[in-house]
Parts: C-alpha cells; sequence; structure tokens
C-alpha cells in the first residue's frame, strides 16, 4: 500500500466545494496502526509507503531494536521493532504485519502489527501527552488524538525523537566524498607492506582428488561457486566441461582433475570454479574445493626436479611449497605455462566460437572489470561478509586447540604459531556481538595486518573471492558508531538478491586494545 493509495483512502467522500478545502487546510492526516495492542499514529506527509515484512539481513553492533536491512527496489532500508523499542513481548509476524516506510533523511522501515486506517483530525483534536506521563513512557510522543476512528486514544509518535534516542547515529550516514580516497590510500600503504614482504609469495591453495595445488594470488581473479547453468559444447575436448556466463560475458570452463589425468567425479556445491587471468584473456578451471590463502617464505619453495618437469608432463607445475616441516608439500601451478596448455586452448577457442566479438568490444570489457572491486566473502551465521582482498594476508585452518595466554585481553581466544610467529587469534562473532558456535571443520582464521600486528580472525566459512561492480557498492546506514566505522559500507545485489556487509579491518582493533594486543604478540 502506497502513500498514494492512503490520500485516495482518505479523500473518499470529500465534497468538492472551496469550503471544504478551506476547513481541510487545517485538517492533518494521519496514518494509524497496531503495535503490541496499543494504537499508535504517525503523520501522513513522512510516510512513503506500507509494505509487506520484507527478508533481512542481520547487522553486527547494531541497537537490538534492529531487525536487520532490507532491499526495497534497490536501496537499503532499515527494519526496525516498534515491539521491541516499546519494550512489547516478541510475536512472530503474520499475515496482518507490514513495515510502514518513513523518511526522514533516511527512509526507514518500522514494523507494526497491522494498519489500521488513515484518519483526518483537527488541530483541536490533538492534545498534549502530559494527562499520561505518569503511566506511559511519553519521551517518543508528542500528542494523543482522542475519539478518532474508532479509537478512544491514540498515540501520535514522534519519529524524529525516536530516532534520536534509538540510532543516533543514523542521521549520518556515510556519504563522505573522500571514502574513496581514504580507501585508496589505505590500499596503497597496504601495497607498500606487499613490497616489503618481496621474500615471501601469497598463493590460493585448493585440491583436485586429495592433492593440494596452489596459484600465486595475482593471477586469480576470483572464486566462484558452480553456475546452476553450463552450457555444454558439442564436440568438444573430453577436458572442456563447457561455458558459463559471468557477469555478461562469457567464460570457459575446464576440468582440471581431466587435465591432469586424475579419475573424474560429477560436480556439486562443494567444487569451486578459479577464474585465472592472463593479459586480457580468462578462463575459469574446476577444483574440488579451495582450501587457504597462503603466505610463504621463498626459502620453503623448490623447483620441480627437472626429470619430471620434462618427461612427466607436468611443465604446468614450476615449484613444490614445503610446509609443515616438509610434511605437507603444495604444488604451484604456473599460470602462464596453465594457459599453454593444450586443454586451456582449446576452451578459449570454443568461446570464440561461440561468442565472435571484434577485439575494440573485447578490450571495452576488459576495461569494465576496473569496475569491480575485489573481495574475499565469509559468512558470519547466515550472513555475507567481504573484505577487500589486498587486505586479507592469508587463510589458515583454525587448530583443534590454541594456546591460551595468562593476563591476555578478553577478547583473545588465544594464540598459534604461525612459521614461527605468535599470531594473537580473535573469535570475529564475539568481537562482533554474535553468539559462539562450536569450532567445525569449515571455520576459517583469516589474517589481516593490523597497525602493523598481524591477527586472526574466526570465521564460521570463507566462500569465494568474488568482483562486486562498484556501481552497487554504497554507504551503509550508520547505526551506531562502532558499526559506522567498521561495516560502513554495503554490497546491494539485487539481481542476485544477496546483500555482503563489507567490514574494514582498520575497524576491528583500536585504540587501547591495540597495545594490548601488540603485547600478547611479543
Amino acid at each position: 500500500m502506497t502513500t498514494e493509495t492512503l490520500e485516495q483512502r482518505a479523500d473518499e467522500g470529500r465534497p468538492e466545494d472551496d469550503g471544504f478545502k478551506e476547513l481541510a487546510s487545517e485538517t492533518r492526516q494521519f496514518v494509524t496502526f497496531i503495535a503490541g495492542g496499543e494504537v499508535f499514529a504517525v503523520d501522513m506527509a513522512p510516510v512513503q509507503e506500507i509494505i509487506r515484512l520484507p527478508e533481512v539481513v542481520r547487522v553486527p553492533l547494531a541497537p537490538a531494536t534492529l531487525d536487520g536491512l532490507a532491499n526495497l527496489r534497490g536501496k537499503v532500508l532499515p527494519i526496525i521493532s516498534l515491539r521491541r523499542m516499546f519494550g512489547f513481548p516478541e510475536q512472530e509476524p503474520d499475515d496482518a504485519t507490514r513495515a510502514v516506510v518513513v523518511d526522514v533523511g533516511q527512509p526507514l522501515g518500522f514494523v507494526v502489527d497491522r494498519v489500521a486506517s488513515v484518519v483526518g483530525v483537527e488541530p483541536s483534536q490533538i492534545e498534549d501527552v502530559s494527562a499520561i506521563r505518569s503511566t506511559v513512557d511519553t519521551d517518543l510522543l508528542c500528542g494523543l488524538i482522542k475519539g478518532v476512528g474508532g479509537h478512544a486514544m491514540i498515540m501520535v509518535l514522534d519519529f524524529e525523537k525516536l530516532i534520536a534516542r534509538e540510532f543516533s547515529q543514523i542521521a549520518g550516514i556515510a556519504k563522505s566524498l573522500d571514502m574513496a580516497g581514504t580507501l585508496s590510500a589505505r590500499a596503497g600503504e597496504e601495497d607498500e607492506e606487499d613490497a616489503k614482504a618481496s621474500d615471501e609469495l601469497q598463493l590460493v591453495s585448493f585440491n583436485v582428488a586429495e592433492q593440494e595445488y596452489a596459484i600465486a594470488i595475482e593471477d586469480v581473479q576470483e572464486i566462484v561457486q558452480i553456475p546452476d547453468t553450463i552450457i555444454h559444447v558439442p564436440h568438444s575436448a573430453s577436458h572442456v566441461i563447457g561455458v558459463m556466463t559471468l557477469r555478461s560475458r562469457l567464460l570457459p570452463l575446464v576440468s582440471l582433475r581431466r587435465m591432469f589425468g586424475l579419475p573424474d567425479q560429477p560436480l556439486d556445491e562443494k567444487n569451486r570454479i578459479v577464474v585465472l587471468a592472463l593479459g586480457g584473456t580468462s578462463v575459469g578451471v574446476a577444483v574440488d574445493g579451495v582450501s587457504e590463502v597462503l603466505r610463504v617464505a621463498k626459502t620453503c619453495v623448490d623447483a620441480m626436479p627437472a626429470l619430471l618437469a620434462k618427461d612427466g608432463g607436468m611443465a604446468d607445475i614450476s615449484e613444490i611449497c614445503r610446509l609443515d616441516d616438509g610434511k605437507r608439500l603444495v604444488s604451484i601451478i604456473t599460470v602462464r605455462n596453465l594457459f599453454d596448455h593444450r586443454a586451456i586452448k582449446e576452451a578459449l577457442n570454443t568461446v570464440n566460437d561461440i561468442d565472435r566479438k571484434t577485439g575494440e568490444e573485447a578490450a571495452e570489457l576488459d576495461e569494465g572489470l576496473d569496475d569491480d572491486e575485489q573481495v574475499v566473502v565469509f559468512h558470519l551465521d547466515k550472513e555475507e561478509f567481504g573484505v577487500p582482498i589486498h587486505s586479507v594476508q592469508e587463510i589458515v585452518r583454525v587448530p583443534e586447540e590454541l594456546i591460551h595466554v595468562p593476563k591476555a585481553p578478553i577478547f583473545v581466544e588465544g594464540v598459534i604459531n604461525l612459521r614461527g610467529s605468535v599470531l594473537p587469534v580473535i573469535d570475529l562473532r564475539l568481537r562482533l556481538g554474535l553468539p559462539r558456535v562450536a569450532r567445525s571443520d569449515r571455520q576459517r582464521i583469516m589474517v589481516f595486518l593490523i597497525a602493523d600486528v598481524r591477527t586472526g580472525f574466526i570465521v564460521d566459512q570463507v566462500a569465494e573471492v568474488l568482483k562486486i561492480p562498484k556501481a552497487v557498492i554504497e554507504p551503509s546506514p550508520r547505526l551506531s558508531n562502532q558499526q559506522g566505522r567498521l561495516l560502513s559500507r554495503m554490497a546491494n545485489m539485487e539481481k542476485q538478491k544477496r546483500m555482503v556487509q563489507l567490514l574494514d579491518p582498520a575497524y576491528l582493533v583500536e585504540g587501547e586494545e591495540l597495545a594490548n594486543l601488540a603485547a600478547v604478540r611479543a
């Protein structure tokens, strides 16, 4: 039900003479609704529309009265519980539940049990709230309406006071023009840190037939799930799976199992597509599952024995990485060699046969990729979060046991030995005010460099590396100081029906906590 519909209902039966118009000029229109058994009203002027209760994405560090964020025709809409705001008992939504969308500088949806009607009220019918101050919290009310619409008393809500009390930061939505500049500067600083670490390799590791392989992270465009639809090309080579659509472009898919002569198996939800790039060309490689992001010293990397590289058909694998004192061997695949492989060439030719674009069109397509932002997507409970890929130092498994440090800050779960260095580990769930869960094999530790202190954060699951168009990234509603800094942006992907909250790792640990964290590491 939109505002226009409400106004039409209020207009029913009105005479069209000038005398009525003069009288109506003083009459105020109110939308009345029920919440917790009480009748409330709000001036109709700021009411944009009334909608059914949408699906929401929960936001950590937000006030308890916030149900979450919804997508309303491509715009992010905070959804707020009036029952919780007034301390009424919780109630499961039903067919009558609605969200009243009010615009007070930022559109907000207020959940009510049901909408009653639209009423016209004379100024003389609105009384002061002082009469009920002794029995009702009147801080959020701006008046009382008596004897209108069949209700003995209707409480008029003051949404500006309500927002000021519960969401003091919401008026300061992060729309600052220098946001992009700040992020670029931070990215530049981290690039300098990467340059200092020139004696290390950063790799994405994955599994194929219970063997572990890795590729340099700079060669990985993104990592995506198996699509619902794969176009199988007739008469193509056996190692070519087919073609998928990735953001309006065709991407050839090959099976690494078939390329390496390993037993084939059907693709399922556990498989991942690693999108590799060389120059302006991209190809998707199907693997059994992505394991970790590794940062390894070059001293732990050996060249592939010449005999195997030459005679064993293993030119794609140029180096072997020795981890865990040599107990864990990871084969490093060179992307340039991989693109020279007959299987990749045939897959690319398949796409060229299907999609005959001119060289200029292809160049424009590649330039369009610069309008994307690459993030690592991870899960906490049912929600998706993302961090810029350049901020992730590495991703490692959670060990069976964390070493607990006496007198460590309460937010530190423990420490682990990461290649001879002490790494403080924090449970990101607890950091964001979410309930603790039991440890599982799917959990990972994401390592960030925060003010020169390498720190690990436990997440429920690392899902994918995703390129998100910058056009769908927007400021998040600023619901609290901490949330406004830490989760200041959101990727609102309406077509995919996804909302990814973008987290800035620099604000995960601040102030005095940083000094305490450095002390733990020392």
